[in-house]
């Protein structure tokens, strides 16, 4: 009988270790069901996020590049406006600096050639004695020259009966050549 109730024990424990063991692998199955099931989650989710962060790196390079030619652009035209600015006060110096006495009688009378001068009026900036004995003869002809504000440099021949002018002043003579000046490319 002993021997029995061993048996009986015995065959228990095998059934319950038997029982138990099924019931570890059904468990241990599940776990790494659940565990495959969670990694594949999280790589997914890693791929989603990687994915997402390069659409923004490249949104953020691509408008970093764009802002980037902006600038260059901007710095480019601002480049340009100094440089024309500068064009445009050297000329204009040049121009007043050229417009001496002398010179401005010759350019009165070339102007005036071949004209009846006692129909026209010179404006200049002021009236002094080389521009009067540079232009002796034509003022003996009835040529008048008078002193204007509006003339820094240079002159301006009206007709006296008001009908136009001829405006060599040094600001306008600056604008005819500024164009020349203004379609540099850099």
């Amino acid at each position: 009988m002993e021997l029995q109730i061993q048996d009986l024990v015995s065959s228990i424990r095998k059934e319950g270790i038997d029982v138990a063991n099924a019931e570890a692998e059904v468990i241990i199955s599940e776990a790494k069901k659940k565990a495959e099931a969670i990694i594949a989650d999280a790589k997914a989710e890693a791929k989603s996020i990687k994915e997402t962060s390069e659409k923004e790196i490249g949104i953020l390079k691509e408008s970093a590049a764009i802002s980037a030619e902006q600038a260059k652009r901007d710095a480019m035209l601002a480049f340009k406006t100094e440089v024309k600015a500068e064009f445009e006060k050297i000329l204009s110096g040049k121009i007043k600096n050229n417009l001496s006495d002398a010179a401005l009688g010759k350019l009165i009378q070339a102007v005036v050639v071949g004209e009846d001068v006692q129909n026209y009026s010179v404006e200049v900036s002021e009236v002094n004695a080389a521009l009067k004995a540079e232009l002796a003869e034509e003022i003996k002809k009835g040529l008048e020259i008078r002193p204007t504000k509006g003339v820094q440099a240079g002159f301006r021949l009206a007709a006296k009966d008001g009908s136009g002018y001829f405006d060599c002043s040094d600001e306008e003579i600056m604008q005819m050549l500024m164009p020349y000046f203004r379609n540099l490319d850099f």
